[in-house]
């Protein structure tokens, strides 16, 4: 969940205000106290219509927090930095998203759990005596439900019968009400390519396997082009799919890479509450808003190893996305714990595109024909090298697969994708593909080993795919350093759930990560100190 309540509280009833605080360290009860009562008096609001006091995890415990709550006689809810930092604010302030994450406490934690700002960023009044500039205020307001509620990380957000989906978990209070409203923050559109085109840099950014195609897989593609003149056939191709899977042909669909499966989930298969599990790949959620949907978010926390909790994803979810292993976190969630996200009336979109980098292929739901609602996405531009071919697959009941597929325009998969699709099914494209997974994860270990020797570095551990994520101060000034010095490394703001302390690296090569190493090295060293701190 996203956050952790402190003390109880009154059930919400007719209480509807978020106060959101941020506070100095050591900033007394008295204060913070004396500084909500200023502002909910000012802007006519009753202490009785506050439901909860929200702020940054790192200040959960503050005593001057705590204490107000308490006088207030309601509970106070923690978020992590990275959420808040994805919540546009009217008032941002540089200093405080240098020193805790986000740019400013107050707002952020008032409206991650609200929709409407009733009353922006206030400093506590009076001189030094009386605690001027020791603590911060916001209030927002959350609009009663129009149809029902469901939690979606920590909260509650209402279902819509106008949009037929959820009213987003944020909302800045400049964004005008609209059908879809775009959550505020990361870029969805962001992809890792952004950070080297153009660029002569060693790709850290992009997780697609150095060296492919290899020969023999570019030579088949290259015999497809004689046959350019004819119309594509896949039934070829989706029956070498059907056969490595053991499934029949009816439930696979190709695809011009997952992206395209993600636009038809969006477009054809009914919704009503899509969920998407953050953080993870952003283009589930961005085809999602683009169709017209409104979308929650269940995001996962730091503190818990972005490990998947399934009671977190709301009852009334009706369609759930999350990859396995995830991009960013490189974490690999067992097939136990993802089967109890199903059920009857719920479609489970399973993101598979980095488990051919697993050896063995353990916790993979692909061959599944049990589970209800299973959609499995696969995809052979990162493991094969084709991200320019655009070419992946879906696998899914009959029924899913028609749906998707009368939503796709004729011939969308080419013809030398179709050769390529056929190719890396067959036996000896597998056992290659099982030898590059086991030197990836020799790879890995190296980088991580490598990684364990900075202090200033934090990796999310047990990682599983061809990336590791990792944690550290003033990571956007590190990641520009490391341009400088020759290396790309995709940034993690991007991601719903994470901020700018984060960076995803792809694995490489011993010698490439040694020599990435070294300029992590510099670009943390030549770090200047800050002054004031």
């Amino acid at each position: 969940m996203t956050g952790a309540s402190v003390g109880t509280g009154p059930e919400s009833g007719a209480r509807s205000l978020v106060v959101g605080v941020g506070a100095r360290r050591g900033a007394p009860g008295d204060v913070v106290f004396a500084l909500i009562e200023a502002v909910l008096s000012g802007a006519g609001l009753d202490a009785a219509d506050v439901l909860e006091v929200a702020t940054v995890d790192a200040k959960g415990d503050e005593p001057g927090i705590v204490g107000a709550a308490a006088r207030l006689g309601v509970p106070v809810r923690t978020h992590p930095a990275g959420a808040l930092a994805a919540v546009r604010v009217p008032h941002p302030s540089g200093a405080v998203g240098a020193a805790v994450g986000t740019p400013s406490v107050a707002e952020a934690a008032a409206l991650i759990e609200a929709d409407e700002l009733v009353v922006p960023k206030t400093r506590a009044p009076g001189g030094k005596a009386a605690g001027r500039g020791m603590a911060t205020c916001a209030v927002a307001r959350r609009l009663p439900a129009v149809a029902g509620t469901f939690e979606v990380s920590g909260r509650k957000t209402s279902t819509s019968p106008v949009t037929g989906g959820s009213r987003p978990f944020t909302m800045a209070a400049m964004n005008p009400p609209t059908r879809n409203i775009e959550s505020a923050g990361p870029d969805l559109r962001h992809h890792g390519d952004a950070e080297v085109r153009g660029e002569n840099l060693t790709d850290l950014a992009v997780n697609v396997r150095t060296h492919t195609p290899p020969e023999w897989l570019r030579e088949r593609i290259a015999a497809s082009l004689t046959s350019l003149a004819a119309y594509p056939d896949g039934s070829s191709a989706r029956a070498a799919v059907a056969g490595r899977h053991g499934l029949p042909v009816e439930r696979v669909l190709l695809t011009a890479g997952a992206a395209e499966a993600f636009v038809l989930i969006a477009r054809a298969l009914p919704a009503r509450c899509p969920v998407v599990v953050h953080p993870q790949f952003t283009e589930p959620e961005a085809a999602l808003r683009a169709a017209g949907h409104g979308v929650g978010r269940v995001l996962l926390r730091a503190e818990d190893g972005f490990r998947l909790d399934p009671e977190a994803v709301p009852e009334e979810a009706d369609l759930v996305v999350i990859g396995n292993p995830t991009n960013p976190t490189s974490v690999l969630h067992p097939a136990a714990l993802l089967e109890r996200l199903a059920r009857p009336g719920r479609t489970l979109v399973v993101d598979e595109a980095f488990m051919d980098v697993v050896p063995g292929e353990r916790e993979a739901l692909c061959d599944r024909t049990d589970v209800p609602g299973l959609v499995v996405l696969r995809s052979l531009t990162k493991t094969w090298g084709l991200a320019g071919l655009r070419i992946g697959y879906v696998l899914a009941a009959p029924e899913t697969v028609a749906l998707l597929s009368e939503a796709q325009p004729l011939w969308p998969v080419s013809s030398p994708a179709l050769a390529a699709a056929e190719a890396c099914m067959e036996p000896r494209a597998l056992v290659e593909a099982a030898e590059a997974a086991d030197r990836i994860t020799v790879d890995r270990a190296h980088l991580l080993a490598g990684l364990a020797e900075f202090s200033e570095v934090e990796v999310v551990e047990a990682a599983r795919g061809p990336f590791v994520l990792v944690r550290l101060e003033r990571a956007a000034e590190v990641r520009e350093r490391l341009r400088l010095l020759g290396f790309a490394a995709r940034r993690g703001d991007t991601f719903p759930g994470l901020g700018p302390q984060w960076l995803r690296l792809a694995v490489r090569d011993r010698a490439t990560t040694n020599r990435f190493l070294q300029a992590l090295d510099q670009a943390v060293q030549a770090l200047p100190a800050r002054s004031g701190r």
